[in-house]
């Protein structure tokens, strides 16, 4: 199983915020021709990234805008904001194992602390990187395109 595109998806956005925000307005129908998916998806996400307090949308053809600095938005903030775990927990884990039988009675004990471990390291992962810094990398590659 794969984790929802709905966050590289938001990554996408963001950065077509930072690129074409400057000299157009970004609108959900502009986004979506750039992603490549249906406007409804993305003023899903949208709606998402506005509840939790990273965007301000527009309503009509008005567009995005970011509520706070490009830096001050980790891919943490992002991935929180589009509810992509249940119960704040990375792994679901299987309702039922067997009280009955050594492995299932274990189970908990052996993958409980080690998955949290896990999913701790890909938070501390996500919070290192935000969207100045989307912003600088998508910059820095189109201009090395444009000059080769």
């Amino acid at each position: 199983m794969q984790i929802s595109s709905r966050f590289t998806v938001a990554v996408h956005i963001f950065s077509c915020m930072g690129h074409f925000g400057r000299d157009r307005r970004v609108t959900s129908d502009f986004l979506a021709s750039s992603i490549g998916i249906n406007p409804v998806v993305v003023r899903k996400i949208l709606s998402m990234l506005h509840a939790a307090g990273l965007i301000d949308v527009a309503r009509g053809t008005g567009g995005i805008t970011l509520k706070k600095a490009p830096s001050e938005i980790s891919f943490l903030d992002i991935f929180n904001a589009l509810g992509l775990i249940e119960d704040g927990k990375l792994f679901h884990f299987h309702e039922n194992p067997c009280p009955n039988c050594p492995v299932g009675a274990s189970i908990h004990a052996v993958l409980d602390g080690r998955l949290a471990g896990v999913q701790r390291a890909m938070e501390a992962e996500l919070q290192k990187s935000t969207v100045q810094d989307i912003f600088d990398d998508t910059e820095s590659i189109i201009r090395s395109k444009e000059h080769s």
